[in-house]
């Protein structure tokens, strides 16, 4: 059995030693990059998007018709001479194929890759029962000698040096392999597992596809494991998840166009292998195979059946999520799983194992996006992990301290910026000069990794009244949604913007009643409030009289059209005004590029050297990506791109007060990447990427500048706008 931290605490102690080992961050930090760049090549033929789109559909239209597929699946596979099994639970299946091993006088068991079979831990009770089971992938079989659980749910050694397999194979060979000579090591792995095949009673495999109208299994592997173990013993029993069940060959097909591409970044696997009926077999009864599917529900009917996380059964296990996911790049998945490793393993994990498996690792996200811009079946993966961590703290019955403090005082705005504007005053005594000093004694050293600012001393709102600019005949009105980082800690950021604007003849609202976006409350699950403060921004921000709503803070833009949606649906229906206000949104750099179409001209940049950091909830929230950099050569500046430019930078929020281990690496990966183009100056489109960024600079003392977009953009401006 595998078990995970059940305490934050211990969870993070666990980080700590898995971040100790170079080689595995080495070798994640490869195949992330290698598999970036294949992943792309692989679907440049495809309509992408599109197909993801009618992956999401399909799936979602087999997942209303469980009952119904199943039944037909049964009909059709019996008629073949197949019998299938419903099991409910995980401890029912493992039954159902004990059984069918002492019926059919079973000692020797070969079985193929089945993440299914993991979920269970059907090794653990067949060898409990006392048969000899023997993984045939290759990867299986090298993490079951290891006895460790699989750390990717394609690749599930990936976290494993030839060294250390090289070692391991030494011990199977009983003489010294090269782990260097990787051919040598699989005619080791071949010479063991090949008599294994021929004397084995019983095969097992999982399952794909399932089939509903020919009642066909369908396999997708790049060993030949597979095909050996459903062909050569007398008995082959597949285990498959219910979600599995499709309609039909066309939608099956369909789900391959990504799968493959998804997982590896290859156009297709070495082997597509379709499994119908009973085959000859010499040593079976009548000369025929003795052939079994058993499906497994473990609470699949009841979640299919959830407005909520219905969805997440939409997976199609090609474990992208974890390929792009800069917490699997520095963990692996051991440090970032239970069973099923990735995003989708947070929420599968309290699906199948529990939620003290889940307790500790469903806070493990960053809410980067990442995994949701590469589910071929969109999931809204980071969205259900939160709920997850929801479900959690409901079961537990308590809230976190810091839960009911937030709570409490992002709920009623006036309190909520009282406070601000009197820690403005009250931070004196910890200030040095625009930082805060003593951060280990606040925070604990863990945090010492970046400096962090001051609050203003003046919010962007006390200055409104005396700042805001005259703006005759306006030929825009834009109402701008500030955020609480500009607001009180980065106002210069807000003033560059607003003073840009209404140079272009943008006249600018600033509706003073609204407050946070509410996307801490909601990293932090506490829904009721984010939905609460989303109610109080939406009629603060009548969209009507506007053209655009503007932010200057990318996670703020992001919530507001991803998460509003969600937050204020009444009965499945989501309101006009928040349709409206989701639509009308648009980042700085959208705007200044789409919308004012702004022109070299108005700039002198001089050719000074910018890197650029990509916020998460601008590039994959709201999909901008072209737009900075194209304002950033508008703006005359020798824009140098950097290693990694799209990876978080690790702030995000609350989690980097949880996470500091994490945080510090991401930090420090990400300054790498911007100070290796030589830039003197690092542009960003979002406050808390700045805090973290500047932050961190400071600590190290170094010399580049970081800067928002807007502040960038007023700096490079030519002076005779003055």
């Amino acid at each position: 059995m595998i078990h995970t931290p059940r305490t934050l605490k211990a969870y993070r102690k666990q980080i700590r030693k898995t971040l100790e080992q170079q080689f595995l961050r080495k070798t994640l930090d490869n195949f992330a990059v290698a598999y970036r760049e294949s992943r792309v090549k692989a679907f440049a033929d495809l309509d992408l998007e599109d197909l993801r789109d009618g992956i999401a559909r399909a799936r979602d239209h087999a997942l209303e018709r469980l009952p119904e597929l199943f039944e037909a699946f049964k009909a059709q596979a019996e008629a073949a001479g197949v019998r299938v099994h419903l099991a409910g639970t995980a401890a029912e299946a493992n039954v159902i194929i004990a059984a069918i091993a002492a019926e059919n006088g079973v000692r020797r068991i070969v079985k193929s890759k089945s993440m299914t079979a993991e979920e269970i831990f059907l090794n653990d009770h067949l060898q409990q029962a006392g048969y000899e089971v023997t993984e045939t992938d290759l990867g299986e079989w090298i993490i079951q000698l290891r006895q460790e659980g699989p750390s990717h749910m394609v690749m599930p050694a990936i976290h494993l040096s030839r060294y250390q397999v090289g070692e391991l194979f030494s011990e199977v060979a009983g003489s010294n392999q090269d782990p260097e000579d990787i051919d040598r090591l699989v005619k080791v792995a071949r010479h063991a597992l090949r008599p294994r095949f021929i004397a084995a009673d019983m095969g097992i495999s999982g399952g794909n596809f399932a089939i509903a109208d020919s009642g066909a299994i369908g396999l997708v592997t790049n060993e030949g494991n597979a095909r050996l173990v459903t062909t050569l013993p007398r008995v082959h029993v597949a285990l498959v998840g219910l979600e599995k069940l499709i309609p039909d060959l066309k939608t099956a097909l369909t789900i391959l166009k990504a799968l493959p591409r998804n997982a590896t970044g290859q156009a297709l696997t070495s082997y597509v292998t379709w499994i119908k009926g009973r085959t000859p077999c010499t040593t079976g009864p009548d000369g025929t195979k003795v052939q079994h599917v058993v499906f497994l529900d473990n609470g699949r009917l009841e979640r299919a059946r959830h407005p909520v996380f219905g969805q997440a059964l939409r997976c199609i296990r090609c474990g992208a999520c974890a390929n792009v996911c800069p917490v699997y790049r520095l963990l692996g998945g051991h440090g970032f799983g239970h069973v099923y490793i990735g995003a989708i393993g947070l929420i599968l994990t309290w699906f199948y194992h529990g939620r003290d498996n889940a307790r500790a690792i469903a806070k493990n996200c960053l809410n980067c996006q990442s995994c949701k811009s590469v589910c071929p079946a969109r999931i809204d993966l980071p969205w259900l992990i939160k709920q997850v961590g929801r479900q959690v703290m409901d079961a537990d019955g308590r809230r976190p301290l810091r839960n009911r403090m937030l709570a409490k005082v992002m709920r009623n705005r006036k309190w909520f910026h009282g406070l601000l504007k009197a820690a403005a005053v009250t931070q004196k005594p910890l200030a040095d000069g625009p930082r805060l000093r003593h951060l280990p004694f606040l925070l604990g050293r863990a945090h010492d990794f970046r400096t962090l600012p001051t609050l203003a001393a003046k919010s962007f709102r006390e200055q409104w009244p005396t700042f805001r600019p005259q703006v005759d005949d306006p030929k825009l009105r834009v109402a701008l949604f500030i955020g609480c980082a500009q607001d009180f800690i980065y106002p210069e950021q807000a003033k560059a913007a607003v003073s840009l604007l209404a140079r272009y003849g943008v006249a600018v609202d600033f509706p003073h009643e609204q407050t946070c976006c509410g996307l801490p409350l909601t990293m932090m699950a506490e829904n009721e409030t984010a939905r609460e403060v989303a109610q109080q921004n939406l009629a603060a921000l009548d969209p009507d009289p506007y053209d655009y709503l503007l932010t200057l803070c990318a996670s703020c833009g992001s919530h507001i059209r991803e998460n509003y949606p969600k937050l204020l649906q009444e009965h499945n229906t989501v309101p006009v005004n928040v349709r409206q206000l989701a639509a009308k949104i648009i980042d700085f750099s959208s705007f200044m590029v789409k919308v004012l179409q702004v022109q070299p001209g108005d700039f002198q940049g001089e050719g000074q050297s910018v890197a650029y950091h990509a916020p998460c909830h601008l590039c994959r929230g709201l999909e901008v990506t072209t737009e900075p950099r194209t304002l950033l050569q508008i703006a005359d500046t020798d824009y140098l791109p950097a290693a990694d430019e799209e990876v978080c930078c690790g702030f995000s929020g609350s989690y980097s007060v949880d996470f500091p281990e994490m945080s510090a690496l991401l930090l420090e990966r990400k300054l790498e990447n911007l100070t290796a183009t030589g830039a003197d100056l690092f542009v960003t489109d979002c406050p808390g990427c700045i805090m973290q960024l500047r932050g961190g600079l400071e600590r190290k003392g170094a010399t580049q500048r970081v800067m928002h977009m807007a502040e960038w953009l007023w700096e490079s401006r030519k002076k005779d706008w003055i």
